[in-house]
């Protein structure tokens, strides 16, 4: 079978057996669609070890120079593309036989509690765009969701009373995140200061532009604040407050999995509130994990 075939029908199951989002689907069609110019269109059967080893140097030696990580990306979904062929009974080189490139472990940059507290009291909540970043920080830190899953809540998703609330992450998978008492406190504050029944949980609040009104979107999509108007706002904030290192909503999932780990949460339990699908992406925490037994034994050790 030739591989543009093969890749149509690859994507195809993608999108309706295993139901992939979106995004995963247009990233698996870029990649491959670079592995496609590399190779022609060859028959999937000439698929071998030589060919993929021709392939990462031709990734490495791309210009403009793609990272080590966006490289490996595109031997993930070589080797997800491969794997679907065998389930085919296609005949073409085993996935396992490839292996991904060796990454330094990244260090985590997270904010102390003095540092995240100079953050909260940047923030002018004075107006309701205040209250609304407010509410956002305290959100990020005290659930750890991704930027785009916190730009996606709707009103009716987040269940102040019982504080805790479901949302759906990377891969379409679901799990519980909890709000701590300071997050409830400054969400019910920023909707009480709306005069409005839209359904995003965070609304852009600058006048619409003309024929952009809000009489021509019920459901408030077009007010929706962005991830990046949330990244923005969150680096401001930073700056506002003096802090020197670089701030973005995934420090404050960083400080969110750092805090839980310090005072003693098992790195399962915080590998499920992060919603990471393999335990080794939550090892990039055990660093403070080291930390904590470090404490342990200059405690108990004499």
């Amino acid at each position: 079978m030739k591989l543009s075939e093969a890749t149509r029908h690859f994507l195809e199951y993608c999108e309706i057996e295993k139901n992939q989002s979106q995004k995963t689907l247009v990233n698996y069609a870029h990649y491959l669609e670079r592995f496609m110019k590399f190779a022609g269109d060859a028959d999937i059967g000439a698929i071998d070890l030589e060919m993929i080893k021709k392939y990462r140097l031709h990734l490495n030696r791309l210009a403009p120079a793609l990272a080590i990580k966006t490289q490996n990306y595109h031997v993930i979904a070589l080797r997800a593309f491969l794997k679907y062929c065998v389930k085919r009974d296609w005949k073409t080189l085993e996935p396992e036989k490839i292996e991904l490139s060796k990454i330094p472990q990244r260090a985590v940059e997270y904010l102390t509690r003095e540092e995240l507290e100079m953050l909260f009291r940047a923030v002018d909540t004075s107006k309701i765009t205040g209250l609304r970043n407010r509410a956002i920080l305290e959100l990020l830190y005290s659930t750890g969701l991704r930027v785009s899953e916190l730009a996606g809540l709707n009103r009716d998703q987040v269940n102040l009373e019982r504080g805790e609330f479901q949302v759906r992450g990377k891969g379409q998978k679901t799990r519980i995140v909890f709000l701590s008492g300071r997050a409830k406190t400054w969400i019910q504050e920023y909707l009480a200061a709306r005069n409005d029944t839209l359904g995003p949980l965070f609304l852009n609040h600058r006048r619409p532009r003309a024929g952009k009104a809000d009489e021509l979107d019920i459901k408030g999509e077009r007010r929706r604040l962005t991830a990046y108007s949330i990244q923005e706002m969150v680096r401001t904030a930073a700056y506002m407050a003096g802090i020197v290192k670089k701030v973005t909503p995934h420090t404050l999932r960083h400080s969110f999995a750092t805090e839980l780990l310090i005072n003693g949460a098992d790195i399962r339990s915080v590998q499920e509130m992060l919603g990471h699908a393999s335990i080794t992406t939550t090892q990039i925490y055990t660093h403070i994990t080291n930390r904590k037994l470090k404490e342990v034994h200059s405690k108990y050790h004499r």
